[in-house]
């Protein structure tokens, strides 16, 4: 049993975390906290009692490198690298949720702010399992992706090849609640949400350079992205949806099935997809189709585990040798 803890346990991706590492057959719980602690896992989170008692401390780099071979970060940026920069240097293994390792400097300097820890960037593998599973395998530092990042590069991404350069690309996507962390907002009061479904940050949100930058990375193509997201009346879930200029006549299925046949957690539909039959799992589901040149991909998935936590999870698997899907939730949340 390899010893792990989660530091950003009160949020709903340390929650997801938690729900899956302590029943996890290869991973030891022994750590959680916060960057406030002095608390009860089951206080900061109700439906857990009965299921774990446990202490949530402080977050302290001194007590994770004493006690963890591997930790969970899940806390904004900024505050991430802050923590990780240390844990490294202890020899600590880190599995990071946030922004802070997933992009290149520059890019992540233009869209969130100065980076503390460039000497650890190299190092980082930016964690979308499909296309970085034999680097993760050997990874002290595994970057999570995104939730819009994750849905739309797992289902473009097939497609890259296949598409005219010089037409943008256009991402239409949407997203459960819970993909706006705890914090209470005007925007995300129950009277702004219910019956309501609206875009924010349109064309400027800081997700479309990551996903740039990843299509760059993977197939040296470089694509203007076009991002619009919005807020939908769901608790979780996220439904994204890619629009391209396909420069040869394809069919979309049998790329998708070709391209994914040996990655258990891609789903291929045959027709369009939909968030409750991802909701609880790591899958993700993708369906496509054409009309002449024109291109539609449509990709679900949870967005606080694929999009998040159980990506994060099939990542530590990776890094301590063991079967990517250990642990990893597959049963949806039906009806």
């Amino acid at each position: 049993m390899i010893k792990v803890g989660v530091v950003g346990a009160s949020g709903y991706t340390g929650l997801e975390l938690v729900k899956m590492l302590v029943s996890h057959p290869g991973f030891e719980l022994v750590y959680l906290a916060t960057t406030q602690g002095d608390t009860m896992i089951e206080t900061l989170h109700p439906s857990l009692e009965g299921v774990i008692s446990m202490g949530v401390e402080k977050a302290s780099v001194e007590e994770v490198a004493k006690r963890c071979e591997l930790v969970f970060l899940a806390l904004p940026h900024k505050t991430s690298m802050g923590f990780a920069k240390g844990l490294l240097e202890a020899g600590v293994k880190v599995v990071d949720l946030s922004a802070d390792y997933r992009l290149e400097q520059d890019t992540y300097e233009a869209n969130y702010c100065e980076h503390e820890d460039s000497a650890h960037l190299p190092d980082a593998v930016y964690a979308l399992i499909e296309y970085y599973r034999d680097e993760l395998k050997d990874a002290k530092l595994a970057a999570g992706p995104g939730c819009y990042p994750t849905a739309t590069l797992l289902g473009i991404l097939p497609f890259i090849p296949y598409l005219d350069e010089k037409s943008p690309l256009f991402v239409d996507a949407k997203s459960g609640l819970s993909g706006a962390g705890k914090k209470l907002t005007e925007m995300t009061s129950f009277v702004n949400m219910n019956e309501n479904i609206f875009a924010y940050n349109a064309l400027k949100h800081r997700h479309a350079p990551e996903i740039a930058e990843k299509i760059a990375k993977i197939h040296g193509a470089k694509m203007h992205v076009n991002f619009v997201p919005h807020l939908i009346p769901a608790t979780r879930g996220e439904l994204v949806s890619v629009y391209g200029v396909l420069k040869e006549e394809i069919d979309p299925l049998e790329i998708l099935k070709v391209h994914y046949k040996n990655d258990p957690f891609i789903r291929i539909r045959e027709t369009p997809v939909d968030i409750k039959s991802t909701a609880g799992t790591h899958f993700c589901d993708i369906y496509a189709a054409r009309n002449g040149n024109a291109l539609f991909v449509s990709s679900a998935i949870d967005n606080l585990l694929r999009g998040a936590s159980s990506q994060a999870l099939a990542a530590a698997n990776l890094m301590c040798g063991y079967d990517e899907g250990l642990g990893l939730p597959t049963i949806p949340y039906m009806p």
